[in-house]
């Protein structure tokens, strides 16, 4: 399977608490923290919530 590099490139600061939770559920802590994760439909469900917080690339 692929896999996806996931980085938090905006603060959830403003975010809602459902996104935040989100965003921790996905492992990303600090800002520009990254994360390699398993392309899965679950996965792309959690990055379509908040991807307007993360910048994704495949590897």
């Amino acid at each position: 399977m692929a896999k996806l590099k996931i980085t938090l490139t905006k603060s959830p600061i403003g975010a809602s608490p459902k996104q935040r939770k989100v965003v921790e559920a996905l492992g990303l802590k600090k800002m520009h923290h990254s994360v390699e994760l398993e392309d899965s439909p679950a996965t792309r469900g959690a990055i379509n919530k908040v991807s307007h917080l993360l910048t994704v690339e495949e590897i």
